[in-house]
Protein backbone atom coordinates (compact mmCIF):
# COMPACT_ATOMS: atom_id res chain seq x y z
CA UNK A 1 0.00 0.00 0.00
CA UNK A 2 1.36 3.58 -0.84
CA UNK A 3 0.00 6.79 0.58
CA UNK A 4 0.94 10.20 0.04
CA UNK A 5 0.91 13.14 2.28
CA UNK A 6 2.28 17.11 1.42
CA UNK A 7 5.71 17.38 2.86
CA UNK A 8 6.70 20.84 4.40
CA UNK A 9 8.41 21.11 1.81
CA UNK A 10 6.29 22.34 -1.16
CA UNK A 11 8.21 20.57 -4.18
CA UNK A 12 8.08 17.12 -2.38
CA UNK A 13 5.68 14.96 -1.15
CA UNK A 14 6.02 12.23 2.09
CA UNK A 15 5.18 8.62 0.48
CA UNK A 16 4.54 5.72 2.55
CA UNK A 17 4.88 2.42 1.87
CA UNK A 18 3.95 -0.76 3.37
CA UNK A 19 3.11 -4.36 3.11
CA UNK A 20 2.06 -7.10 5.26
CA UNK A 21 4.31 -9.92 5.84
CA UNK A 22 5.85 -12.37 8.32
CA UNK A 23 7.88 -11.02 10.74
CA UNK A 24 12.03 -11.90 10.43
CA UNK A 25 12.95 -10.51 7.16
CA UNK A 26 14.97 -8.20 5.78
CA UNK A 27 13.06 -5.85 3.68
CA UNK A 28 14.34 -3.20 1.75
CA UNK A 29 12.55 -0.60 -1.23
CA UNK A 30 14.42 -0.19 -4.21
CA UNK A 31 13.57 2.02 -7.40
CA UNK A 32 13.65 4.67 -9.91
CA UNK A 33 14.19 7.22 -6.91
CA UNK A 34 17.22 5.62 -5.63
CA UNK A 35 19.14 3.89 -9.02
CA UNK A 36 17.30 0.43 -7.69
CA UNK A 37 19.68 0.42 -4.35
CA UNK A 38 18.33 -2.59 -2.71
CA UNK A 39 20.30 -1.78 0.81
CA UNK A 40 19.89 1.76 0.33
CA UNK A 41 16.49 2.14 1.66
CA UNK A 42 15.19 -0.39 4.31
CA UNK A 43 11.64 -1.06 6.16
CA UNK A 44 10.89 -1.53 9.13
CA UNK A 45 8.69 -3.80 11.05
CA UNK A 46 5.72 -2.75 13.26
CA UNK A 47 4.51 -5.78 15.94
CA UNK A 48 1.64 -3.38 16.76
CA UNK A 49 0.27 -3.96 12.59
CA UNK A 50 2.38 -6.57 11.33
CA UNK A 51 3.25 -4.48 8.49
CA UNK A 52 6.87 -3.77 7.23
CA UNK A 53 6.95 0.54 6.65
CA UNK A 54 8.97 3.06 5.52
CA UNK A 55 8.87 6.96 4.45
CA UNK A 56 10.50 9.04 1.74
CA UNK A 57 10.32 11.98 0.48
CA UNK A 58 9.65 12.63 -3.50
CA UNK A 59 9.51 15.31 -5.96
CA UNK A 60 5.98 14.45 -8.19
CA UNK A 61 6.50 12.71 -10.72
CA UNK A 62 6.28 8.35 -11.69
CA UNK A 63 8.54 5.97 -10.22
CA UNK A 64 8.75 2.39 -10.53
CA UNK A 65 10.00 0.52 -7.50
CA UNK A 66 10.14 -3.50 -5.87
CA UNK A 67 10.51 -4.44 -2.82
CA UNK A 68 13.22 -6.53 -2.22
CA UNK A 69 12.98 -9.09 0.68
CA UNK A 70 15.09 -11.41 2.05
CA UNK A 71 17.41 -10.88 -1.69
CA UNK A 72 13.97 -11.74 -3.83
CA UNK A 73 12.52 -8.68 -5.90
CA UNK A 74 9.26 -9.00 -5.30
CA UNK A 75 6.37 -6.82 -6.62
CA UNK A 76 4.65 -4.91 -3.82
CA UNK A 77 0.94 -7.34 -3.06
CA UNK A 78 -0.85 -4.33 -2.22
CA UNK A 79 -0.46 -2.03 -5.38
CA UNK A 80 -2.26 -2.77 -8.66
CA UNK A 81 -0.39 -0.76 -10.60
CA UNK A 82 2.66 -2.33 -12.98
CA UNK A 83 4.83 -1.52 -15.86
CA UNK A 84 6.95 -4.39 -18.06
CA UNK A 85 10.98 -3.65 -17.14
CA UNK A 86 13.76 -5.01 -19.21
CA UNK A 87 14.14 -8.21 -17.43
CA UNK A 88 10.93 -9.51 -18.71
CA UNK A 89 9.05 -9.26 -15.30
CA UNK A 90 6.73 -6.12 -14.05
CA UNK A 91 7.49 -3.15 -11.35
CA UNK A 92 5.33 -1.72 -9.42
CA UNK A 93 4.26 2.18 -9.88
CA UNK A 94 3.48 4.86 -7.81
CA UNK A 95 2.72 7.95 -9.33
CA UNK A 96 3.51 11.09 -6.68
CA UNK A 97 1.32 14.28 -7.49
Amino acid sequence: MVSINKSSDSELRMVKFEFTAGSGHKVALAGSFNDWEQEVIMMEYSETTGRYFCEIALPCGTYEYKLVIDGEWETDPDNQNFAANDFGTLNSVVIVG
